[in-house]
């Protein structure tokens, strides 16, 4: 049963309440059991009747003293070297005594600070993995697919080894032609970990054991001085990393974790991935959704920052309005950017003309660019400092403006495809350069699994409870219609290296991209731990298609559309009926389901179908002189 406890509290009630005979007791339980989980098959029903025996086996009175003798206590909400305001608002309020705190500790704008979810330490997991280093292939899988960045890997000096805690380990780099002579160390954060175990699954090494699940207490002992002493290593320089990479991407260091989503969550993978590569300069718009709850619940954040202190600013606004509040960002960014440059302008001779050429037009193209453009704006805010000038007191307050900044617009498909769709359309119709991200769980995860546009046909949800009749909406589809809008379609359980260059190819697009990308949920009636197998499934059978269209090839007379997955080697069917949304409805009606079954994987062999012819179009005529 995992974690749930609700069958079992439930007999061990009436089996000692007395509120009914025991024996008629569970037996209406039982009763109960299979009316509620009939649906998802047998096995879930026997589970259910084997936790009920169960209980009853095991049931036996515990004595215990009429006082308290324990030297046990409670452990505090937060880690003892975590900030003042941490300790003592947020603390109270992940204890439930957030009432007896005084209006006075309170943010007077209410704002919160990031990085917080470090501090609280939930010691969740029964189980984590444990790192192998001689069997490691330093591939970089583990950690991208991580859903709580609890596992991360860095390439370090190996002078710095020479501080490390006795039970620390590491390994001789290995690919990494950019760091010769460097030591490597793939790091578990055993107290943050949920133990989902899909970094082992995604281990390409995982039969010689280089990940394995180990009981977490025991670890408690040693590791959390292991991490400490990673976290104190210094991140690779930036410029350096090769980040079209799954590896190099990984020594990026993670701008989300630690978040409240479900253990094996399969939307904060991306979520992560974009922190690592773009958060430290990133404007992210979020919709409400699962993606807001676990990103911005109170009292602590997952959105971090790096050790410079630099990190993504987050906001959450409504489904009905959130593109257009990203959009909002991509404006205020630009125009500010654009003041910036005047005043720049107007006082070149004050700054120097040779600074301000440099501010305005600077290649912001590659991570040493960004990098050489935050040494001017150092630079510049060292020749404003003390300038009583009210234009360059101005320049002064917009002087991180000439930095690029990175405009994200993230959310469910129940936002994007259907009560934000009017939204998202108008954004990408505006041309501006917003990057668009939909985490598509195919239903309404958050709220309970309702269907969206977004269900694919023969899928059982609420409001589809006899399983969809119509097909999925092909958003990407619909927005290469434009001609203009960057179109990825990325699942990356199925293939991790083309959905970080998808992200990358996006950003770098100067112009409205979509990203959509294929993410497991609980809502499908899966064992969370096969996730990833589950996705790379869907790709097999032509069900999920992996596609990257680049309107940037147009002018070069090729073909913008890009098919990155290969010619179906699986049944759909072997891919649906996997998963309790589709298999609930052959326990229901199996002649529908069957029906509706016919008509989805038509639904496939049509749409790839036509893609192919899509990517076969000839845009030789399109060539610009």
């Amino acid at each position: 049963m995992g974690g749930r406890i609700n069958t079992i509290m439930q007999t061990c009630f009436f089996a000692i309440s007395g509120v009914l005979p025991r024996d008629e007791a569970i037996e209406q339980i039982k009763k109960a059991i299979k009316k509620t989980y009939g649906k998802k098959g047998d096995a879930v029903v026997q589970q259910n009747f084997a936790a009920v025996d169960g209980s009853l086996e095991h049931l036996h009175e515990v004595k215990y003293p009429n006082k308290v003798t324990s030297t046990i206590h409670r452990l505090p909400p937060v880690a003892d070297n975590a900030p003042e305001f941490v300790k003592e608002v947020l603390g109270p309020i992940i204890f439930a005594h957030g009432d007896k705190l005084p209006v006075s500790k309170m943010p007077v704008d209410g704002a919160f600070p990031t990085a917080t979810t470090q501090w609280e330490k939930r010691n969740i997991a029964l189980e984590v993995p444990v790192w192998d280093p001689t069997a490691c292939a330093q591939c970089g899988k583990c950690a991208i697919v991580c859903p709580h960045a609890a596992i991360r890997q860095k390439v370090y000096d190996p002078a710095l080894l020479d501080k490390a805690p006795a039970t620390f380990k590491s390994t001789d780099a290995k690919g990494y032609k950019e760091f010769p002579g460097a030591k490597f160390t793939v790091q578990i954060a055993v107290e943050d970990c949920t133990g989902c175990g899909l970094c082992v699954e995604s281990c390409p090494t995982k039969a010689k054991g280089t990940l394995t699940m180990a009981p977490q207490v025991p670890l408690r002992e040693t590791e959390p001085a292991n991490w400490d002493f990673f976290m104190s290593i210094p991140d690779p320089d930036r410029s350096k990393v090769s980040q079209g990479t799954v590896k190099g991407s990984q020594l990026l260091r993670p701008l989300f974790e630690f978040s409240g989503a479900c253990a094996g969550c399969g939307e904060t993978p991306y979520v992560k991935l974009l922190s690592q590569l773009f958060g430290d300069r990133a404007l992210i718009a979020n919709a409400t959704g699962c993606s807001s709850i676990y990103g911005g619940n109170l009292p602590t954040t997952p959105w971090a920052k790096n050790a410079e202190g630099k990190g993504p600013s987050w906001a959450n606004s409504l489904f009905e309005d959130n593109a257009e509040f990203g959009l909002g960002m991509r404006l205020t960014a630009d125009k500010q950017h654009e003041y910036a440059c005047e005043l720049a302008k107007l006082l070149a001779d004050k700054i120097g003309a040779e600074l301000c050429e440099a501010l305005v037009n600077a290649d912001q193209k590659t991570e040493a660019g960004i990098a050489a453009q935050r040494a001017r704006v150092a630079e510049l805010k060292a020749k404003l400092e003390g300038d009583e000038d009210p234009k360059a007191k101005e320049l002064l307050s917009l002087a991180d403006a000439f930095v690029k900044k990175s405009v994200w617009i993230l959310g469910g498909d129940g936002w994007a495809y259907d009560i934000g769709y009017g939204g998202v359309d108008h954004v990408l119709a505006s041309g501006r350069n917003v990057n668009i991200l939909v985490l598509d769980t195919e239903v309404y995860s958050n709220t309970g699994g309702q269907a969206s546009k977004s269900t694919p046909r023969a899928a059982v949800a609420k409001f589809a409870a006899k399983g969809k009749e119509l097909p999925k909406k092909d958003l990407g589809y619909i927005a290469m219609t434009y001609g203009y809008v960057y179109v990825g379609h990325v699942a990356i359980g199925a293939n991790d290296a083309q959905t970080v260059k998808t992200f990358l190819e996006a950003e770098a697009y100067d112009g409205p991209s979509l990203i959509i990308a294929y993410s497991h949920c609980i809502n499908h009636g899966i064992n969370m731990r096969n996730g990833l197998a589950q996705q790379k499934l869907a790709v097999d059978s032509g069900l999920w298609s992996l596609y990257r269209y680049n309107p940037d090839k147009i002018a070069l007379g090729e073909n913008p559309l890009t098919i990155d997955s290969k010619e179906p080697t699986k049944d759909v069917v072997e891919y649906a009926y996997n998963e309790n949304r589709y298999k609930q409805l052959l326990k229901l009606d199996e002649a529908r389901a069957e029906a509706l079954m016919k008509k989805a994987v038509k639904d496939v062999q049509k749409r790839n179908t036509l893609y192919k012819q899509l990517a076969d179009l000839d845009y030789s005529m399109s060539k610009e002189d």
